[in-house]
């Protein structure tokens, strides 16, 4: 079957279906398979949409852990940031160094990619900064702080998948 494998009952969707949300038809000389998916092209109410991510500002200061809890409670993570383009939309968040000195994770496990630090950050103060907050100061820059500082967050998630119709032919 050309675009498409089967793996037992569950069929693998070539990429491109899946970000398009388009009907596509594979055919074999065997078989006709009809792939119709539908991407959310929406976020909750409340969220906003930016790419294919939802993003929410928390307003409530609360300390890292919580912020991630509450994240979590909602089935989302606290935002990370991965380019310009996400910093100019985020205005508030926080990344954390717990895993190890210097090296600086976002709670999703991903590594800074993009860094938008004030000039002599991460300090790392007195031994206890192991968390960051976005837009400190005039210049929006960030900075490491301690993770038990009340901060207001932002909760991202991926826009999801509500529609798979397979129809074999």
């Amino acid at each position: 079957m050309t675009g498409a494998f089967l793996c037992g009952l569950w069929h693998v969707l070539p990429l491109s279906v899946l970000i398009l949300g388009i009907m596509a038809s594979f055919h074999s000389s065997k078989t006709s398979v009809s792939y119709q998916v539908n991407m959310s092209s929406s976020c909750p109410r409340g969220w906003t949409r930016f790419y294919r991510h939802c993003f929410v500002y928390i307003p409530r200061a609360m300390s890292w852990a919580h912020g991630e809890r509450n994240c979590f409670s909602m089935g989302v993570h606290l935002a990370s940031v991965h380019s310009s383009s996400e910093y100019l939309l985020i205005q508030k968040l926080t990344g954390t160094d717990a895993s190890g000195e210097n090296i600086w994770l976002w709670n999703d496990g991903s590594h800074f990619r993009y860094t938008h630090w004030r000039p002599g950050e991460p300090s790392n103060g007195y031994g206890k900064q192991h968390c960051l907050q976005i837009n400190y100061s005039a210049s929006k820059c960030w900075d490491d702080l301690e993770c038990a500082i009340s901060q207001a967050s932002i909760c991202v998630t991926s826009l999801v998948l509500r529609h798979i119709h397979i129809q074999q032919s």
